[in-house]
């Protein structure tokens, strides 16, 4: 196709008539694959006579082709996924760079960059090796626009390896890049060029991105070293301490926040954070990395630390007084930089005699109604609504940062900073300040409500406070007063506060009851919050409640649907649970609703998938949460509809109506292969078949379709769709004896786990748990599935890596030899003679073992298992274990030796789970540091930091020996199998001792020589253990 028809084909993917547009993208695709293609597309880009939104298109589509196609991986290609030809490769990387130099506008140079970046993540530097010297040879040019192009292509080189494991290509990059990008930036400043007023603050941006990426993970040796760090330290300061010209940004502060000279400041902000918190923090270094960053810590702490401390302060006066404004992304940063400086002995110290001040100027008013605030309550309460309540939506807001920083002074020093604080709010309510401030001072106690209710010298003073300073603003004329108001009496109760006078109790009730009718959304919402904790608290607030509960509940799904609150969810199940009783007549109106909503959610999430294509990759997925908020709502209403099913099992009939209004949503789901809905569409399943103890002819679809998505989009999924797929064979049983076809999708499920290169050793063992189910549900009803499974298990034998799978392994052939032990060993001599005594060796191993049979589960299956081989024809014993069949009975005995130990243990475990309420005792211990001392702080969240990064140096080091072709063994790794409370086994209604007694007897009866052998060979203390089972057996067969 020649240029002019394939610019004019780009040019109708942006038509104003759809069908064009269509037309000319299915063209597209049916060219894109022809050699060439690319290589005329790339001269179309480069082409001052195409018109821009040409252009655009097709630097779009190229990044999306590089994107997709780039790679293809030989054993799995994907239909869209046309391999990009040689010639075309080589277009590419002979183009890239200097379109990037000549690049039109930002939104192409933002395309060819990301199209870069995924072309060096692959090919750098094997088989691009001349690229590094391209890149500096634009660094090096006298034109501006070239040098542009150089500092866009080391950010993207950077980004390519940034969270790249192994330190091999960063250091390099590094150490050839980075001195002439920290020259360029110095000149910039020191020296700007003529006419570049535009290009300066957008190369100082560029520059100090790709420093900060480059540290995601390592901190190269080059860059610890004095030549590098102190340039660039150098050249931080300057940036944070730079005054831009108030000409030369927007004056108006969203589009300042976004100007490229605050930017630059941004992300020298942000390194210097990067720069302290991983690798420059002594105290909360992790001990895996204090090898490689030990001393580089000491250094920084001492040498720089002070330093960015003092600058920061000065930066914080300045905004303070007003004669300097800073970014909200800076102000985050300065922030965070601070709670750093809370837990090192060593910054706190320059942070103590600043600390009263900076909550007083710098914190307070962050977390006043400020006018920002109102405006988005005003224009958008939903909005206003998801910042306040939801910690995670506004994580990166100076707001939320500032209520970090008060946290971290709270908990960590504790001793020094409480009670100022709280004094500081005193003092505001006090002086009876207008609304914005007294907002800010309940807003700090509402933050530190936990703290205040777990400390000894405070939490007997709050009923008064609440009394005097919180219920009058329950009918403050101003709405967000209000809302605060509920959300402080929220924050006290749900830290369990009780009150001493129960007139105070109430009319804190009867005011937050008030709210639930408030005119604006934000304080019903926060009034719903606040209820569900009373309700909660106290059995008072239930009963009154009790007889409005269905309006309660009426209030809450009105909100979540107009919020799409994951929070709200909560509250439903919470509710839902405390008022079962109450709620059970209207339970089947109640899920229809939640089905509508739930229907809603999914339908918005499907189309935004279908939306986003094919387009999306990594640093688009980092920086967008197209969705997400439908999908977590969703989430949340899945869950609340879940709470439905488990509340109404006491009426089978209410259980049924639910379950019939629950499945459409399921089937939805699945159909339309919202992956992320997966795990909640499976759990209701599995709650569903459950509660039920039956297979509704509605529910077999959903097993159908489980089976099918399991074969496509969903083999990952396993582990989710074991229970319900149990389900279906346990409670569906009389189903699959009449059903091959439904046999054979269980039995395909089963041997795709164990023989799919695609699943790891936990997916096998799923599938040998289904396997299980199959045996001992479908006795007899099974044959001709016993050969694939006794074949499929023995090829896994020696196979198996993990102790978890060897067992789950050897108990599907053990369930064989239960199912029908003379075809089973049959099938294993056919299968290679002598087999069978293979297996006998490893069975009788594990039985000799301790804890290779650890469950009760494990050693009842055994013992019923060998009691089946008792009871077999002698003549059907093939001959390799012959020899070996009097060791049966001595078998069952090992196993009838430890059985009542471990029937103990799992009482005892079913015990601690029952009572085990998850007393939140061990983490209000670790709420406040009231030790007088002032050293390193080292708490939970230190400890799990250390956690992961072990983790994550464990895990480096295993896959670097793995690479060198080292053996890496797993049994240190490997914890103990633990019983499975929630798993209910057919086995479980049968008594292995009086089972042994019959199976014993018919021993006897058809193999007396063997029976003789088997008894006169015992030892003493067996013969003893074979008197008290046979005890046992007499007894409880007397008493059933």
């Amino acid at each position: 196709m020649d240029l002019q028809s394939l610019s004019n084909l780009f040019a109708t993917t942006y038509s104003s008539d759809p069908n064009v547009q269509k037309s000319g993208e299915l063209q597209i695709r049916k060219v894109g694959g022809q050699e060439g293609m690319i290589a005329a597309l790339l001269q179309i880009i480069a082409s001052d006579n195409v018109e821009l939104a040409t252009r655009q298109a097709g630097v779009v589509y190229l990044k999306n082709r590089v994107y997709t196609s780039y790679f293809v991986d030989p054993s799995s290609p994907r239909p869209d996924q046309l391999p990009i030809p040689t010639s075309d490769r080589a277009a590419l990387k002979a183009s890239l760079l200097p379109l990037l130099a000549t690049s039109p506008s930002r939104g192409i140079s933002v395309q060819l960059a990301n199209t870069l970046k995924n072309i060096v993540a692959r090919d750098f530097p094997e088989q691009w090796p001349t690229l590094l010297q391209e890149v500096k040879a634009l660094l090096g040019s006298h034109d501006i626009r070239q040098v542009v192009a150089g500092c866009i292509a080391s950010l993207e080189m950077v980004k390519a390896f940034r969270f790249r494991q192994t330190p091999d290509i960063m250091p390099q990059l590094v150490q050839e890049l980075f001195p002439i990008l920290v020259n360029i930036a110095s000149q910039l400043l020191s020296n700007p060029p003529p006419n570049s007023s535009q290009e300066i603050p957008l190369m100082l941006h560029l520059i100090l991105k790709a420093y900060k990426t480059s540290i995601v993970l390592h901190l190269s040796a080059h860059q610890q070293s004095p030549e590098s760090l102190v340039p660039w330290g150098r050249l931080l300061f300057q940036v944070v301490n730079l005054q831009i010209p108030k000409d030369a940004v927007p004056d108006d502060e969203e589009q300042r926040e976004r100007s490229e000279w605050w930017k630059a400041k941004k992300w020298a902000y942000g390194t210097l954070g990067r720069l302290f918190n991983r690798f420059g923090n002594p105290s909360q270094l992790p001990s895996s990395m204090k090898d490689q960053y030990g001393a580089f810590a000491q250094h920084f702490v001492s040498t720089f630390a002070p330093e960015i401390f003092k600058i920061y302060l000065q930066q914080v006066e300045l905004y303070v007084s007003g004669a300097a404004w800073l970014s909200k992304k800076c102000q985050y940063q300065i922030f965070s930089f601070f709670t750093e400086c809370v837990k090192p002995k060593a910054t706190w110290a320059m942070l103590k005699p600043h600390f009263e001040n900076l909550v007083q100027t710098y914190v307070f008013p962050q977390l006043c109604f400020t006018p920002m605030k109102h405006e988005i309550w005003s224009s958008d309460p939903v909005e206003y609504v998801r910042i306040s309540v939801d910690e995670y939506e506004s994580y990166d807001t100076p707001t939320s940062a500032a209520t970090t920083f008060l946290l971290s002074l709270a908990s960590n020093r504790t001793k020094v900073t409480f009670m100022p604080i709280l004094g500081l709010i005193n003092r505001v309510l006090q002086s009876k300040p207008d609304a914005p401030q007294r907002f800010g001072a309940l807003n700090m106690t509402a933050a530190l409500g936990a703290f205040i209710m777990h400390h000894p010298d405070v939490k007997n003073n709050m009923e008064q406070f609440m009394t005097q300073h919180v219920l009058p603003e329950f009918t403050s004329a101003e709405p967000y007063m209000r809302a605060i108001a509920c959300e402080v009496l929220g924050t006290i109760e749900k830290s369990g506060f009780q009150w001493k006078n129960q007139d105070s109790l109430r009319n804190h009730f009867t005011a937050l009851a008030t709210c639930l009718d408030d005119h604006e959304l934000p304080v019903r919402v926060q009034a719903a919050l606040a209820l569900t904790e009373m309700v909660t608290q106290h059995d008072s607030v239930r009963d009154t409640v009790a007889p409005q509960v269905g309006k309660v509940i009426q209030t809450l799904l009105k909100l979540s649907e107009e919020t799409d609150l994951d929070i709200l969810n909560s509250c439903m199940e919470t509710m839902v649970d405390r008022y079962q009783t109450e709620l059970l007549p209207v339970a089947a109106d109640l899920t229809a609703r939640l089905c509508e909503t739930y229907t809603r959610l999914a339908k918005e999430g499907i189309a935004m998938e279908e939306s986003d294509g094919q387009s999306i990759d990594l640093d688009r997925l980092m920086e967008t949460d197209s969705g997400e908020d439908k999908i977590f709502a969703a989430m949340g209403v899945a869950k609340t509809i879940t709470t439905v099913v488990t509340s109404v099992d006491s009426s089978p009939e209410i259980l049924a109506q639910v379950q019939e209004i629950v499945i459409p949503i399921i089937l939805l789901t699945l159909e339309g292969k919202l992956l992320d809905l997966f795990d909640n569409m499976f759990e209701l399943a599995d709650v569903l078949t459950f509660k039920m103890r039956a297979i509704s002819p509605t529910m077999w679809p959903v097993f159908e379709l489980t089976y099918k998505l399991f074969k496509s989009d969903a083999v990952d999924f396993l582990d989710e769709m074991l229970p319900s797929l149990d389900n279906f064979v346990s409670f569906g049983s009389d189903v699959f004896k009449a059903r091959a076809d439904y046999r054979q999708m269980a039995l395909d499920i089963y041997t795709t786990s164990v023989t799919s290169e695609h699943l790891g050793e936990n997916d096998a063992v799923n599938g040998c748990k289904l396997a299980e189910s199959l045996l001992l549900n479908l006795r007899g009803h099974i044959d001709e599935g016993l050969q694939t499974i006794v074949s499929t298990a023995l090829t896994t034998l020696d196979k198996a890596q993990t102790r978890g799978l060897r067992l789950a392994n050897l108990e599907v052939l053990i369930n064989c030899i239960l199912y029908n032990p003379s075809a089973t060993l049959h099938i294993m001599e056919a299968i290679r003679p002598g087999t069978s005594r293979i297996f006998f060796d490893k069975w009788f191993e594990a039985i000799r073992t301790d804890k290779l049979l650890p469950r009760v589960h494990d050693k009842k299956l055994t013992i019923l298992a060998l009691c089946a081989l008792l009871e077999m024809d002698p003549a059907a014993i093939p001959e390799p274990i012959k020899e070996g069949w009097p060791q049966i009975v001595g078998g069952i005995l090992a196993i009838f030796k430890d059985l009542p130990h471990a029937i103990e243990a799992r009482k005892e475990l079913e015990a601690a789970f029952q009572n085990d309420s998850e007393s939140d005792a061990d983490w209000e211990d670790g709420l406040l540091n009231l030790a007088e001392e002032e050293d390193d702080v080292w708490d939970e969240d230190s400890a799990y930091i250390e956690m992961l990064a072990n983790e994550g140096a464990r895990l480096r080091e295993k896959s670097e020996k793995q690479a060198a072709g080292d053996e890496v063994s797993e049994s240190s790794e490997e914890s103990d199998i633990d019983e499975e409370l929630g798993y209910i086994s057919p086995l479980d209604n049968v008594d292995p001792y009086v089972s042994f007694k019959q199976a014993l007897t018919s021993f006897q009866m058809k193999d007396g020589h063997n029976y003789q052998l088997a008894t006169t060979c015992l030892a003493p203390e067996q013969q003893t253990m074979l008197m008290e089972v046979m005890r046992v057996a007499e007894e409880r067969s007397q008493s059933a």
